[in-house]
Formats: structure tokens, sequence, C-alpha cells
């Protein structure tokens, strides 16, 4: 029989209870490739789960409260399930715990057992059809270290999850990587696990067709790429924001959302400003509704219908000056704007189009997108096209604005949990490198 779980902090007084081993010195930054899905438009990160340890694919999502595997063959001699007691939670509604498993015990099933109930950001899980209510457990996680060996955590918190949950994941993905602002995501217990490197990780999403980014923990840099190029030197700084409202957020209490929002106060194209209704550019303290966040489960950034009418009418006007003249054709969805590839100059910024830019906490905090980060290449039969990668994102439901992922590729984004701040480098392209030029060490096996 299934009844509330424990508060938190109760959680975590149990799981201390859990022998463990204790860690190898930290070699910052951890770090793993970020692999671009191109057939689902996914980021992917493959971490090492289990003993032994196996490489394990999981989706990349910046909002997510923990991470989650598929347990339905799960097989580690070191996993252990996080016990519960009859507390009822006065923060963690969401989660439950079982008195007594009515299925065959295993890494799905066990007798005085958390529970959590994990979601699928790609596609709405059907919990009629799949358990929506799935074990916590515990076991190891490891990432590559600086010195081309293994760092792990012996105490990794995740949540199993049915075979159902992997629904519209890319080929080969087993889970989801949490990298929000929780204390159970991935970067936060590397915090917790190796207290000497600091609670900040950052992430640089690769457009190449086939070379992946990276994601790196533990260290606020050098961030050193090919060339002798330290990105950490090139950053601008502005305020995150957390919404009191907003996912796995419970009001009234201090548990703020997981996902990362930024202040953005202005939108420029071609150095004009867009007019648009700038109240929704705050988040709604009624609805947690409004405000602008960074997503990588979401390909290309979402308006909302206003500002994207707003923004298109000045994109189009603007690409039709003679500094571009650029003249519409025919679109391909879900893009309204396109442009016919053979009448768009190509430069080392990528398409020659308006420079679009988004105007941060103060007036000269701001994040330029050049034409390799606003315009998406669609080719197919006898279709060659440049088009706008910015879509309609309907009615205010959620964030007035959510910059996908093609809007953060070849750009380093550094997210400072303890000093919550995000910092940002723009187009990366500018200084002669990209998120594919990361120098990984040589993996010893």
């Amino acid at each position: 029989m299934a009844k509330l779980a424990v508060p938190l902090l109760i959680f975590f007084f149990l799981l201390s209870c859990i022998p463990s081993q204790a860690a190898p010195p930290l070699q910052t930054p951890l770090q793993t490739p970020i692999q671009k899905d191109h057939s689902t438009s996914q980021y992917i990160i493959t971490a090492y789960l289990k003993t032994p340890l196996m490489p394990t694919k999981l989706l990349l999502d910046l909002g997510a409260t923990y991470s989650w595997v598929n347990c339905d063959d799960y097989i580690s001699s070191t996993y252990q399930h996080v016990p519960c007691n009859s507390s009822i939670a006065n923060s963690l509604g969401s989660y439950g715990c079982v008195d007594i498993c009515d299925g065959p015990p295993g890494p799905n099933c066990a007798n005085n057992s958390f529970l959590f109930l994990p979601d699928n950001p790609i596609k709405p899980v059907d919990y009629k059809k799949v358990n929506g209510l799935n074990d916590a457990l515990v076991d190891y996680l490891a990432l590559l270290n600086t010195l081309g060996s293994l760092s792990s955590i012996d105490n990794f918190i995740f949540s199993c999850a049915r075979t159902g949950f992997l629904k519209g994941l890319a080929k080969g993905v087993t889970g989801l990587a949490s990298l929000g602002n929780s204390n159970l995501s991935i970067p936060v217990q590397i915090n917790k696990a190796f207290s000497s490197s600091p609670n900040c990780f950052a992430m640089c999403l690769s457009g190449s067709i086939s070379q992946p980014g990276v994601a790196l923990f533990g260290s606020k840099g050098p961030y050193n790429f090919l060339h002798g190029i330290d990105l950490s030197k090139s950053l601008l700084y502005t305020p995150l924001i957390f919404n009191p409202l907003g996912r796995d957020a419970v009001p009234n209490t201090h548990t703020l959302s997981p996902e990362y929002y930024v202040g953005l106060t202005a939108i420029k194209v071609n150095g004009k400003m867009v007019a648009f209704n700038k109240t929704l550019l705050a988040i709604d303290g009624q609805s947690g509704s409004g405000g602008t966040r960074i997503s990588t489960v979401v390909p290309y950034t979402k308006l909302q219908s206003s500002i994207y009418k707003a923004f298109t009418l000045a994109f189009l006007r603007e690409a039709a000056s003679s500094a571009f003249n650029l003249t519409t054709t025919k679109p391909v969805k879900p893009f309204r704007v396109c442009y016919p590839a053979s009448a768009v100059k190509t430069t080392q910024m990528g398409p020659a189009v308006p420079i679009i830019e988004l105007v941060l906490d103060r007036q000269d905090v701001v994040w330029k997108m050049f034409g390799s980060n606003s315009m998406m290449r669609v080719t197919k039969k006898s279709v060659d096209l440049w088009c706008l990668g910015v879509v309609d994102g309907g009615a205010i439901d959620g964030p007035s604005i959510m910059i996908g992922g093609l809007q953060l590729e070849d750009n380093l984004l550094q997210f400072d949990l303890q000093s919550k701040k995000l910092g940002f480098s723009s187009s990366i392209l500018s200084k002669g490198t990209n998120c594919a030029d990361y120098k990984f060490p040589t993996r010893k096996v």
C-alpha cells in the first residue's frame, strides 16, 4: 500500500545511514560528451552506472529534478533501495513510499521503499498503461576526470522507470540525466560528493553533424578548447532566476522549480528594438507563467504568440533591407519564415542574416545570436532552405520564451549554482573554435 513519503530532510538522513565507501579525490572537471541525435534533435550524455560500471546513454534535461533509468533490465551488484517510514511528506506531495511490494523483488520492487514520480519531457507518459510511481535507487555513477580515468559517486540517487517511459526518446537512450537546480541533480550530487569543488557546471552543445560537445562538472574553468582557447575568459554573467510555481515547485515552501530562467528585458533585431508587451517577460506570481527559460529538450526557441508575431515581422523587415536583400519562399513546417539557401551568403558565423540580441538584466549584458544559431538548414528532395529556427509557442501556458537547443549550440554556458548566475559566451565561432573542439583527456583503461 502506497503512502506519502517523508520530507526531503528526513529522506537524506535515512540515506546517510546507508554504508558507502570513501570517494577518491576529484580531478576536476568531471566531464562527459554531449552527442546530438539528429533524428530527434535530442542531446544525449554518456554516464557510467552500476557495478561493474556500464556506459549509459541519458537524455540531457536542464529542467529535471532528478535522473531516472529504465530498471526493467537493470543489473548491478551494488544497487540499494532507499528505506522510508510512515511520516507524511509536507513538501513532496508527488513522492511516496510503499510498505509491501506486490511484485518480484528487484530494482523495480522492494518492501519499505521510497518512491519517485518520474516523467518524460519529450512524450508524456500514459499513467493508465505505465506505473508512474517508481522505486528510488542508490548506486555508483562515474564520469571521466582530467586524468582520463573515471571518478565515481558511490551513493548516487536516482529513480527507476519502466520501459514505457522511454517512448519518444532517441535510440539507445535508457533514461534521463537531470542537470536542474535540485539537491538530486547530477551536478549537485557531484558537489556533495566532492565538496572541495565548486557547485557549478558548464555545457557546450555541438552544432557538428558527427562530433560531440561537452558537459563539465565541478569547475569554473579553465575550459580549454583546441588552439589553446580558454572559454572561461569569454563569459558575460546574468542572474539565474527560479520559478516558485514552475515544474516540481511546492508553493508556500522554499522548494523552487529546478528550471533555469533568465531576466530577459528586451529583444533587438539588427540593432533595432522589437516592440511587444514586456510584462510577458516577468514570471506571474499567481500562475508561474511568463518569463524566459533555457531548455535542452526543446529543439527550437518558442515564443508566446504575440512576441512571435512582433519578432518575425521585425526579422522579415530587416532581412528584406538592402543589407541582406532576402525574399522569403514557401516555408517548411514547423517553420514559418524560410529563404532559398542559394540566396543566403555564408560567413564564419553561419548564414548572413540579421543579428538577434537578447538584452538581459543590464543594457550591456547582451546574448547575441548570429545566423548559426538563428537559422536551420532544411534539405529534402528538391528543397534547400534556410529557415528561421524560432517557432510560435501559442498562448501563455508556461514560459513566454523558451530558449531551445539550436540557439544554445556552439555557446558555452556556465551554471553557477552557488552564486545563482549564468555565464554565457554567445557564439564561440567568433573565437575561432566550436563546441566539438573540446580537448577530452585520453581514456585510461
